[in-house]
């Protein structure tokens, strides 16, 4: 990737997320790529906040996004917070200083734009020209006199500001990326809104001014970015601002088919990290959803990945979110943590209060079982909180009978240890002639309520001899 970087250039990279709900997979793997990218060339990593769309702006998601890079490891620059020279970093703040508006009217008065007086679309209209196919890449108002124009502007109407494309003319650029030439007939680019009426610029006119003023060398986007391009190469040229090198990134699909999108399942950072997925796993799991090293080596910490970043490929084929490869690298990560730290770690699985003295010991009998910290309240909840036996789960065990003998051995233990038990159970069963997944299978259910739990001895040893012979007896009731 060395060929992609201007000579003599600092590389700069954003992060450009917009405030309307928690930080989408997708969009975490664009800020890490882009972090990676100027990283490994000593640059610097923006973050800028594109908020400028009020109707979708959510109370709070600043702070959660700000929240979410710093959990990644992702630290910007320069932006929010930490400030720069180039701000403000957060697009609200710009627009009352009139900066957008400025650059808008220059298009104007240099007959790149031009005022559109139309009402906005409702949803419904746009809707419907959707359907009918019949959408209109062309405004009425771009043929308004001068004229025309003055006496609408005198009457008190106020404008919005539109993009006007040229004729018969061919846009392209080198996506660095996809390491080809694109290109687009004007004819077929939409002459988008820049300015709206009420001195909010829209996303087109925005992300080329701040791109421009935060001297930004690479631009790497979502590949759903890329229609928009060629707009923005034309705001590039016709404001004369310098044209960064542009990559965009490929689509993350669904293992059902299409893109990754919330219907299909958890999409975002927030729903992952509530599952138990710790961020080192969750960000080494994505930086493989389009970049490939040379190796074929998989696992990575954030300084790994940096330093190897120019040695690999950025892939031109979309990739498959691979739920089951994710959590392969959950559980390594898991089980690298020391017990103090995995502590610390499933505490908010577990019920309120839980004894930690118990925590502690239930930490090695699960740390090689648990793919997600949320598993622990599967695998190690009944430690904690006693169930509720369904005793459909025996099937056809003998479980009455395995029960109380068992409980009879079990009273007669002096010593309440793991190879007592398994020797006092174990004499049991040949004595008995049963099978010993059989009765291994009922012993378990009557402690945990389930049939898939940490080692069963071992468990009653945690759980105490009077509990755990309270909990074969309730069952024989």
């Amino acid at each position: 990737m060395n060929d992609t970087v201007p000579a003599g250039r600092q590389v700069r990279t954003r992060f450009a997320p917009s405030p309307t709900g928690f930080l989408h997979i997708g969009s975490l793997r664009t800020a890490l790529y882009a972090y990676a990218l100027t990283k490994s060339e000593k640059g610097k990593f923006i973050l800028r906040i594109e908020d400028t769309d009020r109707s979708r702006f959510v109370p709070g998601a600043t702070e959660k996004i700000l929240e979410d890079l710093r959990i990644f490891g992702l630290n910007w620059d320069e932006g929010p917070v930490v400030g720069g020279k180039f701000g403000p970093y957060i697009q609200s703040e710009k627009v009352a200083l009139g900066i957008y508006k400025d650059f808008a009217e220059k298009l104007v008065a240099s007959g790149h734009a031009y005022f559109c007086f139309c009402p906005p679309q409702t949803k419904e209209a746009i809707a419907e020209e959707h359907e009918q196919k019949t959408i209109n890449l062309r405004d009425a108002c771009r043929n308004l006199s001068p004229e025309e124009v003055q006496a609408k502007l005198k009457s008190g109407q106020k404008p919005a500001i539109r993009l006007r494309v040229p004729d018969n003319e061919t846009v392209s650029f080198n996506d660095f990326v996809l390491n080809k030439e694109i290109s687009w007939e004007t004819k077929n680019i939409d002459e988008v809104m820049l300015l709206k009426s009420d001195g909010f610029p829209t996303y087109h006119l925005a992300v080329v001014v701040d791109d421009n003023a935060m001297e930004v060398s690479h631009i790497v986007r979502g590949r759903d970015w890329l229609p928009s391009t060629p707009v923005h190469l034309l705001l590039f040229k016709y404001l004369g601002f310098e044209l960064p090198k542009i990559g965009h990134l490929t689509d993350i699909l669904d293992p059902a088919g299409g893109k990754l999108s919330k219907r299909k399942g958890s999409v975002m950072i927030e729903e992952f990290l509530a599952e138990g997925y710790l961020p080192e796993a969750l960000l080494n799991f994505i930086m493989l959803l389009g970049w490939a090293p040379k190796d074929n080596r998989e696992l990575f910490t954030l300084e790994e990945f940096v330093a190897n970043f120019k040695a690999g490929q950025l892939q031109t084929a979309n990739p498959v979110f691979n739920r089951k490869k994710l959590d392969w690298f959950n559980g390594h990560y898991i089980r690298q943590k020391s017990d103090e730290d995995l502590l610390l770690l499933i505490k908010p699985f577990v019920p309120k209060g839980a004894d930690e003295k118990i925590l502690n010991k239930v930490i090695p009998l699960i740390r090689e079982r648990i793919v997600k910290l949320s598993e622990v309240s599967v695998l190690a909840g009944f430690f904690f909180v006693k169930p509720t036996v369904n005793r459909q789960l025996f099937g056809n065990l003998p479980h009455k009978e395995h029960l109380i003998k068992a409980a009879a051995v079990l009273e007669k233990l002096e010593k309440w240890e793991n190879e007592e038990i398994q020797l006092s159970l174990n004499k049991l069963i040949v004595e008995e002639g049963w099978q010993t997944g059989d009765f291994y299978m009922s012993f378990r259910i009557a402690l945990t309520g389930s049939r898939f739990t940490p080692p069963i001895t071992q468990s009653a040893v945690i759980l105490g001899k009077d509990e755990t012979l309270a909990r074969l007896n309730r069952l024989l009731l």
